[in-house]
């Protein structure tokens, strides 16, 4: 026999960006609760609210499983000693089944006697099994915990009730102070509290008391509700996603209503608009039929629609209070020339181990001529990016980004551009920051993306060299992502750049012309490299390339992200390949007896040394594989090599009598290997 079981934790309001991952983990911990009780069940659906994590446990036995089985433990010349004594080995068997030394009993298999036990158990009952949910509510972790009264228990808010219902029986689950029940709790202001009979009335009950328990159907409430608002007044929405998740779980019962502001408030760039509409007020911006941002917006109040024209005028009110000060930000800021935010830098610390906001920019900009020339830009390319060197971190010390946080960049664009400031310049402001996620856009223009490269090296640069350096389980600063970043933009304007060499001359050419550390030796250089080497991992794991794919191509002699990267696609490609297979077998022997010969090497190959056609033959091949002008190009190579090699082998013993030509032969394969780790260890690929 099954029944449905109810448990939800009724909390103070919690943060809404916690919400959807709390519910879940909860239904995550009960499912692990329950399969290691052996309780079986259907499945386990969630409800949640902004005061109420819920799960629904469907179809739950109303016991385990009795136990009658026989089970068998260790020899009995290992269950009994020489004196007949039993065992550590036997004593831990029976322990293990919950028995004890009197129940073994002996039979023989295959002519060896053997321990057994006969384990009969009667399953324990559900609602007896279910008191430990409270063991599972303290085990829960958030990003930020509260206690409350005198307790030392945290969760993410306090809690104020519990139901926990086995169909109709109410299972007293405490936690803290606080027995389980059957009464549950409405909707803060419309509704109130409900005695649930069962655990199937749950969502039914809380409906009629103003709350939408299911999280996926509010969410549906509102989109309706969005788009028959904007087809009554012909308007577009941009739904962004983040921000529905968000509002769904800000409300128990979602009504949408559509406030305005005044029209002159559009004169002001409308990422100013937009930042104070959802970020701070949580608000829909809305759109014309031509795509144009108007003076209106759509929100969510979490009740229904009574008293709804105060609801809006109290949401204008505030709104236009914001837009107000975004005015006042908006206005003083251009009564000055960037100049006079450019020298204000010098004393705005970028970080107080490394120095100046201003200090950065001039680095930033050394390092971006150097790649420049390295990557053989135009002239008004380069001249466009010494210009917002200068004046790329400005926007950081006016008014509005001051207050708007989230503006920084695009109101430096957006200032460039009233400045009279060239496109490339403008944009390269705004773009300096991307990618600002992981996966996030990459800048669009050449300035913009050297200018975030150079900006990003910079400081991976120098916090190395101050010591902040990132642990595997700590990383503040953010500098992987900054790492990452770099090797996304590389790859994306097909940029060239072996980090361990340019960054010993980056560093040379920083040195003496910075008061920030610097990497003071090549060990300090490489750890740097091998740093931002080590993104082009996440990159490829993002791409669906396959694991030993993968693992090849990181072990290649390559320090260039682009190199690595076709590398990769080359493994990637052939990997199936029945050629491809022959090849990597040929390597790998090549690989083991050079590994076994511990040849330390010589300058080059002396054909006068050569003694049959084979070695004549390998030669010449492994001068034309060194010819290869890419990846593609080396990996045919290799392809119409691998027959020769095989006759090499045929031919020849390798590890020869006379050192000369065994030393000879070595280096032939010495040289083989060189080409092939271009490519990457191919001992690492998985072939089949």
């Amino acid at each position: 026999m099954t029944k449905n079981y109810l448990f939800e934790i009724g909390t103070e309001e919690m943060p809404a960006h916690v919400v959807t991952r709390s519910v879940q983990q909860l239904a995550n911990r009960t499912e692990k609760f329950l399969t290691e009780n052996g309780l079986k069940f259907k499945e386990i659906k969630t409800y949640s609210t902004p005061r109420r994590l819920t799960i629904l446990v469907e179809e739950l036995a109303e016991k385990q499983a009795d136990i009658d089985e026989i089970k068998k433990g260790p020899a009995k010349k290992i269950a009994k000693d020489s004196d007949g004594n039993w065992s550590k080995a036997a004593q831990g068997f029976v322990r293990g089944q919950g028995m004890s030394t009197d129940d073994i009993y002996f039979d023989e298999l295959k002519g060896t006697e053997y321990a057994y036990v006969h384990v009969q158990k009667v399953g324990e009952k559900a609602s007896d099994i279910l008191l430990g949910m409270s063991d599972v509510v303290k085990a829960m972790t958030f990003p930020t915990k509260m206690r409350w009264d005198s307790h030392d228990f945290e969760f993410v808010r306090p809690i104020h009730w519990l139901v926990s219902l086995f169909g109709s029986e109410v299972v007293p689950v405490e936690i803290l102070n606080i027995t389980a029940g059957r009464k549950t709790q409405g909707h803060r202001f419309l509704g109130d509290s409900v005695v649930l009979a069962n655990a199937d009335d749950y969502e039914d009950a809380l409906k009629d008391q103003f709350v939408i328990a299911d999280a996926e159907e509010r969410k549906e409430m509102i989109v309706r509700q969005m788009n028959d608002l904007v087809e009554q007044n012909g308007w577009q929405i941009k739904l962004d996603q983040g921000l529905l998740e968000e509002v769904t779980n800000l409300v128990e019962y979602p009504t949408i209503f559509a406030g305005s502001f005044a029209k002159k408030y559009l004169e002001m760039p409308q990422e100013v608009l937009i930042t104070s509409m959802k970020d701070n007020q949580r608000y829909f911006e809305v759109y014309d039929q031509a795509g144009k941002l108007i003076n209106h917006f759509i929100a969510v109040r979490n009740g229904n629609k009574d008293y709804l024209s105060n609801v809006i005028a109290g949401n204008e009110k505030v709104l236009v209070a914001r837009l107000d000060d975004a005015q006042f930000f908006y206005d003083e800021d251009r009564k000055y020339p960037l100049s006079h935010f450019v020298k204000r830098l010098e004393n705005v610390s970028f970080h107080d181990k490394i120095g100046s906001m201003a200090e950065k920019t001039k680095r930033v900009k050394i390092i971006g001529d150097f790649l420049a020339k390295k990557w053989q830009l135009d002239d008004q390319t380069v001249s466009d990016f010494d210009r917002a060197s200068e004046l790329y971190k400005f926007d950081l010390v006016t008014q509005m980004v001051g207050e708007f946080a989230e503006l920084q960049g695009v109101m430096g664009m957006h200032y460039a551009e009233l400045a009279g400031e060239n496109e490339q310049v403008s944009a390269a402001i705004k773009e300096h920051y991307l990618p600002n996620t992981a996966e996030g856009d990459l800048p669009q223009t050449t300035v913009g993306a050297l200018l975030s490269v150079a900006d990003k090296l910079d400081t991976i640069i120098t916090f190395f060299a101050a010591g902040m350096i990132p642990t595997s389980s700590n990383d503040p600063y953010a500098l992987r992502r900054y790492a990452y970043g770099i090797v996304r933009i590389l790859l994306d304007q097909k940029w060239s750049l072996p980090f361990n060499k340019v960054l010993p001359e980056i560093v040379e050419l920083l040195t003496d012309k910075t008061a920030a550390k610097l990497p003071r030796t090549a060990d300090e250089d490489k750890e740097i490299a091998d740093f931002i080497r080590d993104r082009i991992k996440q990159y490829l794991q993002k791409n669906n390339y396959k694991y030993d794919v993968i693992d090849a191509a990181l072990a290649s002699n390559q320090q260039d992200p682009l190199q690595i990267l076709s590398a990769a696609k080359v493994l990637q490609t052939h990997h199936d390949d029945e050629e491809f297979k022959l090849v990597v077998e040929s390597l790998t022997r090549i690989n083991n007896i050079l590994k076994k010969a511990k040849f330390a090497g010589q300058d080059s190959v002396n054909t006068a040394l050569f003694t049959d056609n084979s070695e004549q033959d390998l030669y010449d091949g492994i001068s034309q594989l060194q010819t290869a002008s890419d990846l593609t190009e080396l990996y045919a190579g290799f392809v119409s090599l691998e027959p020769i090699i095989d006759r090499y082998f045929e031919t020849n013993m390798i590890l020869d009598k006379d050192n000369a030509v065994k030393n000879n032969r070595l280096t032939q394969l010495q040289t083989i290997r060189g080409l092939a780790a271009r490519l990457g260890d191919l001992t690492k690929l998985v072939i089949k």
